[in-house]
């Protein structure tokens, strides 16, 4: 599964299917031409430019995790590696920030006893290329302790024999910028009839789904305008960034030969404490397992295989229709 680069996702009525006049009504001053310029704006730089990143080594599991509720990563494809993963578009102020994991067997139906997880938390500074990397903590996965002989201790993983095993941590960062979130806000959809708020959702996807389909250049700038932004106020991007990204994502979505896939088997899920939800496959198809339901099946073009588009979907305090992140 190809992943995304733009990291490239109440009511007092509910209907369940959405009456619009405009299927892309959201920010409607971005188009394809201006959507650098206009992230361009968000943009500021000091003297001090932090990325944070989690380095992990994984055994005998799969995982993933979340930053502030939101998801960051995750591992469905090996289940003993390591690799590492930034975190900064996930961190929106200086401060506290709740780190969230969930882990899956492996090859199994159970977690064994082997199993284990180790994130190291690092920044690096973007502003000073000749700085050393800081290393802040280190968290491992809980182990119970178990005495063998008078001489030897074998540790084994506390969840052991569990089908899927949560956790969460706190870690502090300092970050100069503050991200002002359009769905810091939003309505709790937990609280809402879930039936209803499923089928709402469905038909918003379903909506999302053409105007990728179609390669609606406008549309597709509107779409990705928020998540992108956010990003690259995070990364502290530079004008030539902000305008490769947005030329990544014309080679994958408009200059490639994809299909769509239809909304199916997925399940509903939460983030950002209620204010997100998105639909997740539901893990039947191993090649889906863990991602987004909007997901291109790539015929040729930026290449072969499945691609997933990661957004997220709110509905502001007293309005009714859905928004995009």
């Amino acid at each position: 599964m190809k992943k995304m680069l733009l990291s490239l996702a109440v009511i007092t009525s509910l209907t369940a299917c959405s009456q619009v006049k405009d299927e892309m009504a959201q920010n409607k001053n971005i188009n394809a031409n201006n959507i650098v310029e206009e992230i361009t704006k968000h943009i500021k730089h000091y003297p001090s430019e932090k990325q944070y990143t989690f380095t992990y080594n994984n055994q005998r599991c799969y995982f993933e995790i979340l930053v502030n509720d939101m998801p960051s990563f995750k591992e469905y494809e090996e289940d003993q590696t390591g690799s590492a993963f930034p975190i900064n578009d996930a961190i929106f102020k200086t401060g506290k920030q709740k780190i969230s994991f969930k882990i899956y067997p492996a090859g199994s139906e159970v977690l064994p006893e082997n199993t284990d997880l180790k994130l190291i938390l690092s920044s690096y500074d973007q502003k000073d290329k000749n700085a050393d990397d800081i290393t802040y903590m280190e968290y491992r996965i809980p182990k119970n302790e178990i005495k063998v002989t008078e001489n030897y201790t074998k540790h084994t993983f506390a969840g052991v024999g569990k089908a899927f095993y949560e956790g969460s941590f706190e870690i502090n960062v300092e970050v100069p910028y503050t991200s002002q979130l359009p769905f810091e806000k939003a309505q709790d959809l937990r609280k809402i009839d879930q039936k209803k708020l499923e089928e709402k959702l469905v038909n918003e996807y379903n909506k999302v789904r053409n105007i990728y389909q179609g390669k609606d250049k406008d549309k597709v700038a509107r779409l990705l305008f928020d998540k992108l932004k956010n990003q690259m106020v995070a990364e502290y991007a530079s004008p030539e960034k902000v305008k490769a990204a947005w030329n990544e994502a014309g080679e994958i979505l408009f200059k490639s030969d994809f299909e769509m896939l239809p909304v199916e088997k997925y399940q509903m899920r939460f983030f950002a404490d209620g204010r997100l939800v998105a639909l997740y496959a539901d893990g039947s198809d191993p090649k889906t397992r863990g991602d987004n339901a909007l997901i291109c099946n790539m015929k040729s073009g930026y290449g072969k295989g499945l691609f997933e588009l990661k957004h997220l979907f709110y509905i502001p305090q007293g309005e009714t229709e859905f928004k995009i992140y």
